[in-house]
């Protein structure tokens, strides 16, 4: 016979190994296409679902500073947010606060273009102040928002 004729010896503990890391392989990179392809597969489904319902009208939700008192005031239509703004913004408050307002201009754009307080960024010199001005804010949208009936 001119056919040589290999024999391959394997031994049972590299059998094992080896199924063991196809296995943790197979495992990985399930868990990486769930994770990853979840929120692709989610976004265009959130997309109709943040389109919220809001009772129209003016919702006010206010802040403590100091002595002061300011009230961010929320203004939405039935399907949209149409203002933010703070009201009354005196003075003294705009003088002792000096980045109550231009924090507040600035969120105040990105929800109007947003029409939600999802993904709303700040400057890192305003985050503190943005963060309470969006607490206030979204106070002020669950007062607007339709409530699901309840039986």
């Amino acid at each position: 016979m001119s056919a040589k004729t290999k024999i391959v010896v394997l031994r049972m503990k590299e059998i094992i190994y080896t199924a063991i890391f196809a296995g943790l392989a197979l495992l990985l990179i399930a868990l990486f296409l769930i994770m990853f392809g979840r929120d692709k597969a989610s976004s265009p489904s959130e997309t109709p679902s943040q389109e919220a319902s809001y009772i129209p009208g003016v919702y006010s939700s206010s802040i403590r500073l100091a002595n002061e008192q300011i009230n961010v005031e929320v203004t939405v239509d039935a399907s949209q947010i149409t203002s933010v703004a703070l009201k009354p913004l005196s003075e003294s408050v705009a003088a002792m606060y000096p980045l109550v307002e231009p924090a507040m201009q600035d969120l105040a754009g990105q929800i109007l273009q947003k029409q939600s307080l999802e993904s709303i960024t700040s400057p890192e010199d305003q985050k503190y102040t943005s963060a309470m001005l969006l607490e206030a804010v979204e106070r002020a949208l669950a007062k607007a928002a339709l409530r699901p009936e309840t039986s």
